[in-house]
């Protein structure tokens, strides 16, 4: 019942992402509008880490088998990417190049911070 409570926090942040994205037609995706409603909830002390800290311990050991549905979606496009394979060769690079920029220099500032 525990996890019940604290999986109903993290869904009812996913579906007022949704709701948002879907009554004021933005073009942010609601479940990133969820994520960024969340954050500000933990952020601002409305949710405590302690009202989902375990379901989102049991949802990070399962991340690998939560990716498993993008993994298919991406098998059965394959003939949708035939022949764009050095672009998003280029595209995958290129972005993980700037989320290891990013991510190093967001660690560097919190350790002058903290």
């Amino acid at each position: 019942m525990k996890y019940l409570k604290q999986l109903m926090v993290i869904l009812a942040a996913y579906f007022l992402g949704v709701l948002m994205q879907l009554v004021f037609n933005l073009p942010i995706p609601g479940t990133v509008l969820g994520l960024v409603l969340l954050f500000l909830a933990l952020l601002f002390g409305i949710v405590k880490i302690e009202m989902i800290e375990d379901i989102c311990e049991v949802l990070i050991s399962h991340m690998s088998f939560l990716f498993i549905p993008a993994g298919v979606g991406l098998m059965t496009s394959f003939d949708m990417l035939k022949g764009k394979v050095i672009a998003f060769s280029v595209i995958i690079i290129i972005s993980t190049c700037i989320v290891w920029i990013v991510t190093a220099y967001v660690v560097k500032f919190f350790r002058k911070v903290c």
